[in-house]
C-alpha cells in the first residue's frame, strides 16, 4: 500500500523517541526532493543512500563534490528554505550557491528513463524479429502497441492535423509515457522509487516550456496573425489600446502555465491525501482504542480507495497534459480560414 511503508518507520520512530506523530512534517518531507534517499529508520538509527552533492561557493568561486554527511566547511541545510544547501559568507550572510547536484527527484528520473529504454527496446526488438505477415503482438507488447496506436490515431492525428502531426508525435508520445511512468513509479513506496517526480513544480514547468517552445518556435503565420491582428474590429485591434493583441500575447503564456499548474496540483494533491490518511492509523491509536479501531477501519477504506484513484490518476493526467499540448500545437498550425 502506497505510503504506508515510509509513514510507518516514522511513527515507529516518533514512538522510539517519545514524539507525537508529526503529520504535517512526515507529508512535507515525502513531497519534498532531499540530496540522499531515505530508505528505513529503526531505533533512531535511518538507512539512506547518499546522493552525490555538487555545489559552487560563491566565496571561493571552487566546486565541491560530496554527500550530505560531508558538507564542507561554511555550507549548511536551511531549515527555511526546504532543506536547501545554502553558503554563509564572512559577513553573516547566506545566501543560495551555484547547485548541481543529483537529488531524489533528479535519481528517480533517471530511474524512470532507463525504465522507458528498457520498455521500448524490449518491444522494438519484437518488431525486428518479425514482418508484416506474422500475426499482431499479444501480452505487453501488444497492449503497448494498441495505447501507441489509440494515442497516435485518435489523439495526436486529429488534434494536429495530417499534414503536420507526424513532427510531433514522437515528443508527444514521449511526453506521456514520461508522465505516465513517473506517476506510477511515484506510487510504489519502496527503494528505487516512490519519489514524488510530477508533483515537483520543477518538472511540471520543464515539461510545459518544452510544450511552450513546440508550439510557438514552429507555429506558421497564421498563428501569430490570430496573436497580432486577430480578425476583430479595429478598436479591439488597434485604437485607443491593442486590447486583444495584448490578451492573446498573455494567452502564449497562460497555455503552458496552465499545463505546470494542473499536473503538479493533481500529482502533490494525491500524495498528501494519501500520506494523510496513513498517518490517521497511527494517530489514532495514540488516542486509544476506542478511536484507533475507528479511526483505523475509516483509514483503510480511504486509503485502499485512494490509492486505487491515483492510479487512474495517473493515467488520466499523462492523457490530458498530452491531450492540451497536442490541442495547443494543432492551433499553432491552424490554416487561414479553417475551423
Amino acid at each position: 500500500m502506497v505510503a504506508l511503508l515510509p509513514v510507518q518507520l516514522y511513527a515507529e520512530e516518533a514512538s522510539h523517541e517519545g514524539e507525537e506523530l508529526d503529520i504535517p512534517e512526515i507529508v512535507l518531507e515525502h513531497l519534498a526532493d532531499a540530496y540522499e534517499w531515505h530508505i528505513a529508520s529503526y531505533q533512531g538509527k535511518h538507512l539512506s543512500i547518499p546522493l552525490p552533492i555538487i555545489i559552487r561557493s560563491k566565496r571561493t568561486g571552487q566546486w565541491h563534490f560530496c554527500t550530505a554527511h560531508s558538507l564542507p566547511e561554511g555550507f549548511f541545510f536551511s531549515k527555511e528554505h526546504h532543506g536547501k544547501i545554502y553558503e554563509r559568507l564572512a559577513d553573516g550572510s547566506e545566501v543560495r550557491p551555484l547547485d548541481l547536484s543529483i537529488t531524489k527527484a533528479v535519481m528517480q528520473i533517471w530511474i524512470v528513463v532507463a525504465l522507458l529504454i528498457v520498455i521500448f527496446l524490449s518491444c522494438a526488438r519484437w518488431y525486428k524479429k518479425r514482418d508484416a505477415k506474422s500475426d499482431a503482438p499479444g501480452g505487453f507488447v501488444g497492449m503497448m502497441e494498441m495505447l501507441v496506436s489509440y494515442l497516435n490515431d485518435d489523439l495526436i492525428k486529429p488534434s494536429i492535423g495530417e499534414k503536420h502531426y507526424k513532427k510531433y508525435a514522437p515528443y508527444l508520445l514521449t511526453v506521456f509515457f514520461f508522465i505516465l511512468a513517473c506517476n506510477l513509479v511515484g506510487l510504489i513506496p519502496i527503494f528505487p522509487a516512490g519519489a514524488n517526480v510530477t508533483g515537483n513544480i520543477n518538472i511540471t514547468f520543464f515539461l510545459a516550456l518544452c510544450t511552450m517552445l513546440a508550439i510557438n518556435i514552429f507555429a506558421n503565420k497564421e498563428y501569430w496573425k490570430e496573436i497580432f491582428w486577430p480578425d476583430v474590429p479595429l478598436f479591439l485591434k488597434a485604437y485607443p489600446a491593442p486590447v486583444m493583441p495584448i490578451i492573446e500575447l498573455f494567452g502564449v503564456f497562460t497555455k503552458p502555465f496552465a499545463l505546470m499548474i494542473r499536473l503538479f496540483a493533481n500529482m502533490m494533491a494525491g500524495h498528501a491525501v494519501i500520506l494523510s490518511f496513513t498517518c490517521v492509523i497511527f494517530l489514532g491509536w495514540s488516542m486509544g482504542v476506542g478511536f484507533g479501531l475507528g479511526l483505523n477501519a475509516f483509514s483503510i477504506i480511504m486509503l485502499l480507495f485512494m490509492n486505487l484513484l491515483e492510479v487512474l490518476v495517473a493515467f488520466v493526467q499523462a492523457y490530458v497534459f498530452t491531450m492540451l499540448s497536442a490541442v495547443f500545437i494543432g492551433l499553432a498550425h491552424k490554416e487561414h480560414g479553417a475551423e
